[in-house]
């Protein structure tokens, strides 16, 4: 008698444990499932933000650039205020840039910082490279900073298709 009423205690035991086991899984499968949908939310909105203070950027660089000759004929002041204000969108882009990389998973942070170290590699030795064929008179044309920033871009760009070809 008290060996079946210790089997009836144990049998509830396990089928109270096999309940919570359940209970828990359905749980963290619907936690997995939500932080799953929210980090997808989440990349989408801090790509969305990264695009706009790119594109801000880019636009007042190009005010910055050609507002002294094509808006206000040269005016110092004029000039200085898109300057600075140029210089708030960048640091705004970085600061977009860093949020959105602390957003991915490791597998899209290794590929984004192999495209970077590859980018700025190429970037310093490409440019310095460059600016002694300049400074030596082995090119005819000026070392324009233009041409670096294109084979950066092109450069990180290609980089990251590559990477995720590779890992993808």
């Amino acid at each position: 008698m008290i060996f079946k009423k210790n089997v009836n205690k144990t049998l509830h035991l396990i089928k109270f444990t096999y309940i919570c086991v359940k209970l828990t899984l359905h749980n963290i499968k619907y936690y997995l499932q939500m932080k799953k949908e929210d980090y997808h939310a989440q990349i989408k909105k801090n790509t969305i933000n990264l695009a706009i203070y790119t594109a801000a950027w880019t636009i007042t660089m190009a005010i910055a650039a050609f507002g002294p000759k094509f808006l206000w004929e040269g005016n110092k002041t004029f000039t200085l205020i898109a300057v600075i204000v140029n210089a708030v969108f960048g640091v705004f882009m970085i600061l977009a840039n860093i949020n959105h990389l602390n957003g991915l998973d490791e597998l899209q942070k290794k590929i984004q910082l192999e495209g970077m170290a590859l980018a700025l590699g190429v970037g310093i030795v490409g440019g310095l490279s460059y600016s002694l064929l300049d400074t030596t008179n082995l090119i005819a044309q000026d070392a324009e900073i233009s041409t670096l920033v294109i084979l950066i871009a092109l450069t990180y760009m290609v980089s990251i298709i590559i990477g995720q070809k590779r890992y993808l």
